[in-house]
């Protein structure tokens, strides 16, 4: 049986898509590496549900900042300005489920990244 998780690579760890054939939704394992966060982005077109399930974060979502925990989870609505920072000593892994109109990767639009990305 062929593998279907596909591998991304980015400057602050990586993601895997482990499910991506529905049209109403896409779900997504992310590793983020100590001391490292992703972007403060927005979508227009999907929002987002994240799950930690290992490691400790600090997510941003609408100028609010949250500590969370492995089980804990936050809601990102439509065009909210959110961004997830590894806040502790050992790799952060979370589960993203997008929900919305459309999940391709040109619908970041990012407003601060560490990486030079603007």
């Amino acid at each position: 049986m062929e593998n279907k998780v596909r591998e991304e690579h980015r400057p602050w760890g990586f993601y895997e898509v482990l499910s991506d054939e529905m049209a109403s939704h896409k779900v997504k394992r992310i590793t983020v590496w100590p001391g490292k966060r992703l972007s403060l982005q927005y979508h227009h077109k999907r929002r987002e549900h994240w799950i930690v399930v290992s490691g400790t974060g600090i997510v941003t979502v609408d100028g609010i900042e949250l500590n969370l925990g492995p089980g804990q989870s936050v809601d990102i609505p439509h065009r909210a300005p959110h961004r997830m920072e590894n806040a502790g000593s050992g790799p952060l892994v979370f589960i993203e489920v997008q929900q919305g109109e459309y999940f391709g990767e040109d619908d970041i639009v990012r407003m601060e990244d560490d990486f030079g990305r603007i």
